[in-house]
C-alpha cells in the first residue's frame, strides 16, 4: 500500500473485520505476523489493521527510518483509511512508535496498549544495537538470529514451546538485513516520548522474564500514566503476544 506520509511510502499493510479501529505494530525483527493469534480472535467484532513498518518484513527497504518516522507513516496510514480514534497497540520497539504517534497525533489514538514496552536505551543498548546493525550488513540474518532466541526469549518458552522459538528465529532470518540494520540504528536514536496522556486508556503486558522490557519498565510508564493497568505474565520473555498468546488475546478482548 502507497502510503502519502511526508515521506511517502510502499507498505504491507493487512486489514481484516469490521467494526472499530487496532491498529496493530510489531516490534524490532518482527512482522504483522507477531499479532497473528490476536487479529484472529479480534476479526470477528474490529477492523484490525496491521503493519509491517518500513525495512521490516514484507515492506520494501526506505530510507530515513526512525521512531519518528515509523509514527509518521502510521499516521498518515490512518488518515488514509479515515480512521480516527483508534486502538493501537505496540510491541518492544514499536512500543516507542505508539508512543509517538499519540504524542504527536493524540486525535487518533483512543486507547494504547504496550506490550513489553522498551525504555528510551541507555548509552550501552544504543552500542549494542549499533553493533548489530553493522553484523547485519557484514553477516546477515543468521548471525543475530541465535542471539535474539536465547535471550529475548523465557527458558520456559525455548523449553516447553519450541515452536515459538523455531517462528521466531523465522522471524528474524526472513528480514532484509539492511532494513533490519536501518531499524537496529532507529532504535540506537530513540529517545523518550514522554508520558502517555493521562485521558487516553492505558494497558500494559510484559514478561516476568522479560530482560529487554522488564516489569520495571511497564510500572514506571504507568507511574507516569497514573491510572494504567499493569500484567505480568510470568515465565515469559520478550516476546509476549507469542509466547503468551492466549493470556494477551483474553487480555486485550477485556481491554477492550
Amino acid at each position: 500500500m502507497h502510503i502519502n506520509g511526508s515521506t511517502p511510502r510502499e507498505l504491507a499493510v493487512e486489514i481484516e473485520g469490521d467494526g472499530p479501529a487496532v491498529l496493530m505494530v510489531h516490534g524490532l525483527g518482527g512482522t504483522s505476523n507477531f499479532y497473528q493469534v490476536q487479529a484472529q480472535a479480534l476479526a470477528d467484532r474490529f477492523r484490525v489493521i496491521r503493519v509491517d513498518s518500513a525495512g521490516a518484513g514484507r515492506s520494501p527497504l526506505a530510507d530515513r527510518i526512525s521512531i519518528e518516522s515509523h509514527a509518521e507513516d502510521l499516521a498518515a496510514l490512518l488518515d488514509q483509511l479515515g480512521v480516527s480514534g483508534a486502538t493501537v497497540v505496540g510491541h518492544s520497539m514499536g512500543t516507542l512508535v505508539v508512543r509517538t504517534l499519540a504524542a504527536r497525533h493524540p486525535a487518533l489514538v483512543s486507547r494504547l496498549v504496550l506490550l513489553g514496552a522498551v525504555a528510551e536505551p541507555a548509552d550501552a543498548a544504543r552500542q549494542v544495537q549499533r553493533d548489530r546493525a553493522a553484523t547485519l550488513r557484514q553477516d546477515g540474518t543468521a548471525a543475530v538470529a541465535p542471539g535474539v532466541v536465547a535471550n529475548a526469549l523465557s527458558e520456559r518458552t525455548r523449553r516447553d514451546k519450541p515452536e515459538v522459538a523455531a517462528f521466531v528465529r523465522e522471524l528474524i532470518m526472513r528480514q532484509d538485513p539492511e532494513g533490519y540494520a536501518r531499524n537496529c540504528e532507529a532504535l540506537a536514536a530513540a529517545t523518550d516520548p514522554g508520558p502517555v496522556d493521562p485521558a487516553t486508556p492505558l494497558l500494559l503486558i510484559t514478561g516476568g522474564d522479560d530482560k529487554t522490557g522488564p516489569p520495571e519498565v511497564s510500572r514506571a510508564i504507568a507511574a507516569a500514566h497514573g491510572s494504567a493497568t499493569v500484567t505480568v505474565i510470568d515465565g515469559i520473555g520478550h516476546w509476549t503476544a507469542l509466547e503468551a498468546a492466549r493470556d494477551v488475546t483474553d487480555h486485550l478482548l477485556k481491554f477492550l
